[in-house]
């Protein structure tokens, strides 16, 4: 590894995190704004449009959750052998899983190139809206590998424990999101204007970028990337690895947002409006979550080397220390939205109607986000620790046990508000359950230099006895 990477195994633990944490807050915000900057200037075009942007957004944030397996999957692996002080077998992994992604990105860009309307008029969409969809996706499905193996990229070399360039990464594309996009959309001079469609060549544009950017960062600055032709059996054996993590992990990163793909359906039920205020809300929701979702990426690096070198105790303390940030924001977050929820909304919505719906979702759900916190953290910690099948039991009890079902039931009162509270019982009921659950079983597995197996296993493993 080169002189950037760090030993996360020594040290204080909060430094640790916010060395990881706080680049990753500042290169999650520059990419959640390329949603926000799409929401804004595809509003400007019609309700219809914005509809149409609001039900590919959970398609899309489900690719997007894929890759994040698939990188949570090889980042498990490296820091893991990092930990071990294995460099070797850790340049090995990381080729691998570059290969792996490049591979499975390729063949799911075909299937959705060839199920884009069926697929979205399961959830809802017809007529013009749906018509709007299939010029945006076809597009976005074309741009997908420069999307997928950029992710994978950053997060091996944040496992490495550098936070810094991968946030410099997203930055760069997200400044040329911005720039691009609204040109496209609009035109300029002798760009024609390209509409909704302008939204997705944008975003191809910026993730061409991104490619080149993380893959010369990967190779050239942390010497991640092994040229050598290695043996069929090495690769196979990388594959089996990253993969026993990282299916686990993607689906459960796919399950939220299945979960609001199923809660847009449902709302599609009371217009139009309504879906696009709900989609506007969640990409306010995402971002106001972006200092927790900095925390997961900066849990994983962190667990992962210390259970590597055995320091169990470390990763307990390191996953108590990112529960009381998520408290402290939350409560933070709580007030604030409480007092621009509506002009936030209002900002990027021209419709009142879509402003004041998006600002009730708000103001109901933001006291609950605590309890996503912990879920999206926890979540991390476990497969980081090769316990994907916790993990993705995490994000199961709070989409596929909660949040679906009590949507589900509170829609038969005809009431949105009712949706919006069933949504933040979900996030806060789980946020107890799995909180509980980690916390007693990093317990355990300190207590007695063992490794209690995850949820859904039968028996317990032991290091040492």
């Amino acid at each position: 590894m080169s002189d950037s990477s760090r030993d996360l195994t020594k040290g204080s633990i909060i430094h640790a995190i916010l060395q990881l944490a706080l680049p990753m807050i500042v290169g999650v915000v520059a990419v959640m704004s390329v949603s926000l900057v799409d929401t804004y200037f595809v509003g400007k075009l019609g309700t219809d449009e914005l509809a149409a942007l609001a039900f590919t957004f959970p398609v899309s944030l489900a690719i997007a959750s894929l890759s994040s397996g698939l990188g949570a999957g090889a980042a498990s692996v490296v820091s893991r052998a990092i930990g071990a002080k294995n460099t070797k077998n850790a340049k090995r992994l990381s080729t691998d899983s570059l290969i792996l992604a490049s591979v499975l990105v390729s063949l799911i860009s075909v299937i959705g190139l060839f199920t884009i309307e069926p697929l979205f008029s399961l959830l809802g969409a017809q007529g013009a809206v749906l018509s709007l969809i299939e010029r945006y996706m076809w597009i976005w499905y074309m741009s997908m590998p420069f999307l997928v193996i950029p992710m994978v990229a950053n997060a091996i070399i944040r496992s490495v424990g550098d936070a810094f360039w991968p946030s410099m990464v997203m930055i760069a594309a997200a400044a040329i999101n911005v720039i691009v996009t609204p040109i496209l959309i609009f035109g300029w001079g002798p760009i024609p204007a390209l509409n909704i469609e302008g939204a997705a060549y944008g975003t191809l544009i910026a993730r061409v970028t991104t490619l080149i950017f993380a893959l010369y960062i990967a190779y050239y600055r942390e010497e991640l990337i092994s040229l050598a032709r290695p043996a069929l059996s090495e690769v196979k054996a990388s594959f089996i690895q990253v993969l026993k993590i990282g299916i686990p992990a993607g689906v459960g990163s796919v399950v939220n947002p299945v979960g609001i793909a199923v809660v847009t359906a449902i709302l599609a039920g009371y217009g139009a409006s309504t879906v696009a205020a709900f989609g506007v809300a969640t990409r306010i929701e995402f971002f106001a979550c972006i200092p927790m979702l900095a925390l997961s990426a900066a849990i994983g690096p962190i667990a992962g080397q210390n259970w590597g070198a055995n320091n169990k105790a470390r990763v307990l303390s390191a996953l108590k220390t990112c529960y009381v940030i998520c408290i402290g924001w939350s409560v933070l977050l709580a007030v604030i939205l409480y007092f621009i929820a509506e002009p936030i909304a209002a900002f990027l919505s021209s419709n009142d109607e879509v402003s004041a719906e998006a600002a009730l979702y708000l103001s109901v759900v933001s006291f609950s986000l605590v309890g996503y916190g912990v879920v999206i953290v926890s979540s991390a910690a476990f497969n980081s620790l090769g316990r994907s099948v916790t993990g993705l039991s995490y994000y199961l009890m709070r989409s596929a046990v909660l949040y679906v079902p009590l949507s589900l039931l509170a829609s038969f009162l005809a009431d949105t508000q009712a949706i919006y509270m069933a949504i933040a019982v979900s996030n806060a009921v789980a946020g107890v359950l799995v909180g509980s659950y980690s916390i007693w079983w990093l317990n355990k597995a300190e207590q007695f230099d063992c490794e209690p197996l995850p949820l859904g296993e039968r028996q317990w493993q032991y290091s040492s006895w």
